[in-house]
């Protein structure tokens, strides 16, 4: 299969899970009547992003995998003959939760599963309290339409991540996100986040040769303990594999939108681009390293 239509649904959450579960499935059954064959949803779509504050009754989201949600959408890929990459909040065992992306098969079943690597704790993402760090490693999940490298929001900041998969053969980059600005900050520096956060996607798309997907959400969700909340800003879009832009959505819209992305470009690209034939591995040991003092 060289084009794939890919679908991306961006969509804003509320404290309602039965309303935010209704936004995905209607954004993934009207991909799939657009001829979508793979969909992909935002991180923690099932609720609001919680990881503002620290609450040990937020826990009490989690769910097992398999479990509710997979069932769920792995009913849904059976019967839109989809695959599907959800966002969850996975319950491991009493005191282990991971923030993991599952991938449901077009047949319903689970094709693989991915663990959040990179954990952030910043002011309004306080994802330490909540998240144990993945332990299933950088290895791409194979499905009818192809191998997928699934990373998770903040594992989009780090280019060690998108080579390892790419160097494992994933043939598309997936990145569930759920990220915004503080409405504090002054136009400028949003416009600066805003910006890094494409471009530092459409470089992983460029340095591996291959496509980009980033699905983020939309809407202003408020800080619980008080402070000024986070406004998410969209933006979701699909580079290829010189990072040109197949698609990008604007930073407010709720969206359901199919792509068509050519999987078999990256042959070519990476003919005249050679980068993973160029590097020097034998001269890379440092990497292993925090920091050369």
């Amino acid at each position: 299969m060289s084009i794939i239509n890919v679908g991306l649904v961006q969509h804003a959450c509320t404290g309602n899970l039965e309303d935010n579960l209704a936004k995905s499935i209607e954004g993934i059954r009207d991909a799939a009547e657009n001829g979508a064959q793979l969909v992909v949803l935002q991180e923690l779509h099932r609720s609001l992003y919680f990881c503002q504050v620290e609450d040990t009754d937020l826990f009490d989201l989690a769910e097992a995998i398999p479990g509710p949600s997979t069932e769920l959408f792995g009913e849904l890929a059976k019967e839109l003959g989809i695959v599907i990459v959800t966002s969850l909040f996975e319950r491991r065992a009493p005191g282990i939760y991971h923030n993991t992306a599952v991938v449901l098969e077009k047949d319903g079943s689970i094709a693989g599963k991915y663990r959040k690597m990179h954990i952030p704790d910043d002011p309004g993402f306080y994802e330490k309290f909540y998240f144990t760090p993945g332990d299933l490693g950088f290895e791409p999940i194979q499905t009818s339409v192809g191998k997928l490298g699934i990373l998770v929001c903040w594992d989009q900041w780090f280019p060690e991540a998108a080579r390892l998969m790419a160097m494992s053969g994933a043939e598309l980059l997936i990145y569930p996100t759920a990220i915004g600005w503080n409405p504090a900050d002054d136009q400028a520096e949003q416009d600066r986040q805003r910006n890094a956060w494409v471009t530092i996607q459409r470089a992983h798309a460029i340095a591996n040769g291959v496509p980009v997907v980033s699905v983020n959400r939309v809407g202003h969700e408020s800080d619980p303990a008080g402070g000024p909340g986070t406004e998410f800003w969209g933006t979701s879009f699909v580079a290829g594999p010189q990072g040109e832009f197949l698609f990008e959505a604007d930073t407010e819209s709720e969206l359901s939108v199919v792509v068509p992305v050519d999987l078999a470009r990256s042959e070519s690209v990476r003919r005249w681009w050679p980068y993973l034939r160029d590097r020097r591995i034998d001269h890379y040991g440092d990497l292993l390293k925090i920091y050369r003092d």
